[in-house]
């Protein structure tokens, strides 16, 4: 078989795809930004990836999700997502955990070692705990921010949570994270002041409003947040903003 992984290595280089290849990544949460994160992480040659969603597909997530197809409805978008991975990539190592990150279960999403984890989780109880504890432990986290309500995704930008606006996630967040003593988190956001959609959606209990979304905003943000980690797991690391602790 010919080296899928050609074009990447020709400007990442050799080195780079090795080290790419024994790199493991831990996705939290597999929705519209979570599962554009994993298929380029996959398409770029990670070698292993831990996969936590404790969702299954439904229909709404047709319009953004990369998991979602009409044959894939019902299933659990840890399965679904992981049948698509290694479709594209056969020797991909993939551990998948169908379950909701909470502090009360964390050891059980920590058995392995990471490289470096992806925060695409929106309850802010399981991002703060989440982001707590890679810090703790010293592995690298980039966290989304909100990514509803937002039509421009030329306005996404990846830099430390203090410097967030027009997000009330990342508002929220800031706020806890001071709290907590947490002065740096790098982050992805966009500025963009959100739209007001239209309400066509009974909300969940507990939950005010369900946000709108579109495929490329979202999907734009994992993308980009695949390509910040990749390029950092490549050597390609360079003065960012914030920082991991």
């Amino acid at each position: 078989m010919d080296n899928q992984f050609l074009r990447t290595q020709m400007l990442l280089g050799g080195d780079a795809m090795d080290a790419l290849r024994h790199c493991h990544v831990a996705v939290f949460g597999l929705g519209g930004v979570g599962s554009y994160a994993v298929e380029a992480l996959v398409r770029s040659g990670v070698g292993e990836l831990t996969l936590i969603d404790d969702d299954t597909v439904s229909p709404t997530n047709l319009n953004r999700q990369l998991e979602a197809l009409h044959s894939t409805v019902g299933q659990n978008k840890t399965d679904a997502l992981a049948a698509r991975c290694r479709d594209i990539n056969p020797d991909v190592r993939l551990h998948l955990i169908c379950a909701r990150y909470d502090a009360a279960h964390r050891e059980d999403f920590f058995t392995a070692r990471y490289d470096y984890i992806l925060d695409a989780i929106d309850t802010v109880s399981s991002k703060l705990d989440l982001i707590q504890t890679a810090q703790a432990r010293g592995i690298p986290i980039l966290s989304a921010m909100g990514t509803g309500n937002k039509l421009d995704a030329s306005q996404l930008c990846i830099t430390d949570i203090s410097k967030t606006r027009n997000c009330s996630l990342a508002r929220v967040m800031r706020k806890e994270l001071r709290d907590r003593g947490v002065k740096h988190l790098r982050v992805i956001y966009s500025p963009e002041l959100p739209a007001k959609p239209e309400a066509l959606e009974t909300p969940p209990p507990g939950r005010r409003s369900v946000p709108a979304s579109l495929v490329w905003v979202p999907g734009c943000a994992g993308l980009m947040m695949a390509g910040d980690v990749i390029l950092t797991l490549a050597g390609y690391e360079k003065e960012k903003e914030g920082g991991s602790q």
